[in-house]
């Protein structure tokens, strides 16, 4: 009796010690206090209820959107080294707190031990914030001024290995500073962050070191989206997924904690059997609310193809689709094409989908379809168009995606007034991130893939106008080695014609045509040849260019399009030419086209009939370029 009394006792002092968190730092983002309104409440209070509920049973970290006319958006984030019920104590615990530390404001930010809760009335996701900054030190000083440089050292090292040599976007692990001293850091960004981000995150938060704690023995500095915490105490917890973590670290641990092993064995017995009641409860209530909401994200469909991929793809039923798209009404309608059209969507929960009806007149089987599931949900890039779920039901083919809210770039480019937002610097960002998805596609996934359907209107924009590549329908995947015969067709214009394009501000097969059929590829090869190329760009451009940049991008454009297939950078070499001002450039050779009107031939196939068509082209190439 008296060890069952010793475990309820330890269970509970955890318990309590999980609640009663460490508070850091708040920040209510400069808004001002004014009474909300009732719908931006009523959000409000379901956005906190989810993020406590979520993080039970996410791995620490989820954003998302509730409402349309007065959204809130929330996000939570747990530090790395935390996990399960630890986490979703913190993040309980500050969904109860924000409201109270910014009554009445639209947007709040805490900062405890564990975890950071985020919300406001904007969108802030993947956003870097590096100011305000919040920061704490301990009492005990510097002897040894040798430390600052290993220190710094030692953390520049984690700010590494979190963004480049692991996907965590967190790290840790000490250092033996002595024979008798060990020191031990963490760095940690917000996982909304791409990895860039968190390293200019991060290396903001270094430089403010100097100025507020170099000097101490243990510090830690703050900021809405990154941490760094150096200390000579270990003051992160052990896991299974802190491998970072040196084995003599950890072997010391288990030493200064054998004393106590028995009783903590016992204790996380107890512990554990409540915790499984505690989620065999947790379990019944979901099962029973994913019955009524209709909607299981946790439930996954096995696609597997030809190719011998897999993939895990949550699967949404239709009943769900009709209610987010009001049953495809025309008025959610966002665009159709030759495969279906596209809607969009709001679930349940108030995130936004772009959801794709594929038509069954469309000539789309089943082998497209699981084409199209295949290649988005196995390709992950900042400049892909990311594959959510999709829906089998009732003979449906349906895809959803994220939600990009500001459409193509077609719809930008190819109209006058919309056009004028588009200045050089803009337009450079968008080439530069296009390049950058097909080298992912040509070089670093897993397979090669060829997109064979890139054009303006197949490229869409993202809430900051970052390009995201889109439609892989008509994509075709083959190992290094098979030859162009295994792509039969390949479709579409050229990057080089899109980046014309997008400097000109024009349709190639649209520009010149009452120029003896002069398309814009043309058009660019022979003023470029004449030196006149800058004096017929997109006029809408004015002053906001710079000449050396947009001459050099043209330059690029025409590289891509040679005749010749050996003759055409590969993808890799367009993204270090776009990269560098003075790396020298090749002279293009004729383009492949010199007159208007394109045409397209099955590549590699004997009996096929050549026609004439405005938006194929031919090309013949071994590897993609």
């Amino acid at each position: 009796m008296m060890v069952t009394q010793t475990c309820f006792g330890f269970l509970l002092l955890v318990v309590t010690k999980a609640q009663t968190q460490i508070y850091l730092g708040s920040s209510c983002q400069n808004t001002s206090q004014e009474p909300l309104s009732s719908a931006y409440q009523t959000n409000l209070d379901k956005i906190l209820t989810w993020m406590s509920s979520d993080a039970a049973t996410s791995k620490g970290y989820n954003h998302t959107r509730i409402g349309i006319t007065t959204p809130v958006y929330g996000l939570y984030e747990c530090r790395g080294d935390v996990i399960g019920h630890f986490c979703q104590f913190c993040v309980s615990f500050a969904a109860r707190e924000a409201p109270k530390r910014c009554p009445n404001r639209v947007s709040a930010m805490v900062w405890y031990e564990y975890c950071i809760l985020r919300y406001s009335n904007e969108s802030f996701f993947g956003k870097i914030l590096t100011h305000p900054t919040w920061h704490g030190f301990g009492t005990k000083n510097i002897s040894n001024m040798a430390e600052v440089q290993r220190g710094e050292g030692f953390v520049k090292s984690l700010i590494r290995k979190a963004t480049k040599d692991t996907n965590q976007l967190y790290y840790l692990g000490g250092f033996n500073l002595s024979s008798t001293q060990k020191r031990y850091g963490m760095v940690h960004c917000s996982r909304d962050l791409s990895k860039e981000g968190c390293r200019q995150c991060l290396e903001a938060l270094l430089a403010q070191v100097h100025i507020c704690c170099v000097q101490k023995i243990g510090w830690f500095i703050w900021s809405g989206t990154c941490m760094i915490r150096y200390d000579d105490q270990m003051f992160y917890l052990l896991n299974n997924q802190t491998s970072s973590i040196p084995a003599s670290n950890q072997e010391t641990d288990k030493q200064r904690g054998y004393r106590r092993s028995k009783i903590v064995i016992i204790s996380i017995s107890v512990m554990g059997s409540i915790v499984l009641l505690f989620l065999s409860v947790y379990h019944f209530w979901y099962r029973r609310r994913v019955r009524k909401d209709g909607f299981r994200l946790s439930s996954f469909h096995k696609i597997q193809t030809e190719e011998s991929w897999t993939t895990d793809l949550p699967i949404i039923p239709l009943t769900t689709i009709l209610q987010s798209t009001d049953s495809f009404s025309e008025a959610c309608k966002l665009g159709e094409g030759g495969f279906g059209t596209v809607y969009k969507g709001i679930l349940a929960n108030g995130t936004q989908i772009a959801v794709k009806r594929l038509s069954k007149f469309s000539g789309q089987g089943s082998e497209e379809f699981n084409n199209e599931v295949l290649f988005i949900a196995n390709l992950q890039h900042r400049n892909l168009v990311r594959l959510l779920a999709c829906c089998l039901d009732q003979n449906e083919n349906i895809l959803v995606y994220e939600y990009l809210p500001n459409k193509s770039l077609d719809f930008h480019l190819f109209d006058d007034e919309k056009r004028k937002q588009f200045d050089w610097k803009l337009r450079l960002r968008i080439i530069n991130g296009i390049a950058r998805g097909i080298l992912y596609l040509h070089e670093d996934s897993r397979v090669t893939v060829i997109h064979r359907d890139l054009k303006a209107s197949n490229v869409l924009l993202d809430h900051d106008m970052n390009p995201k590549i889109s439609d892989f329908g008509l994509a075709r995947a083959f190992e290094i080695g098979q030859n162009q015969a295994n792509t039969k067709r390949v479709m579409g214009t050229y990057f080089g014609v899109l980046v014309l394009e997008i400097i000109y501000g024009r349709k190639n097969n649209g520009l010149f045509m009452s120029e003896n059929g002069q398309t814009l590829l043309l058009h660019a090869w022979r003023t470029w040849g004449a030196g006149k190329c800058l004096e017929v760009i997109d006029p809408m451009l004015e002053k906001s260019f710079l000449g050396s940049e947009v001459e050099r991008c043209i330059h690029i454009g025409l590289l891509c399009v040679q005749e010749a297939a050996k003759d055409r950078p590969t993808m890799s070499h367009v993204v270090l030419m776009l990269a560098s001002d003075t790396m020298v450039l090749p002279k293009p050779k004729h383009p492949a086209f010199s007159i208007g009107i394109m045409a397209s031939e099955e590549v590699y196939t004997s009996k096929s009939s050549k026609n004439v068509s405005n938006n194929d082209l031919t090309i013949s190439i071994s590897l993609p370029r």
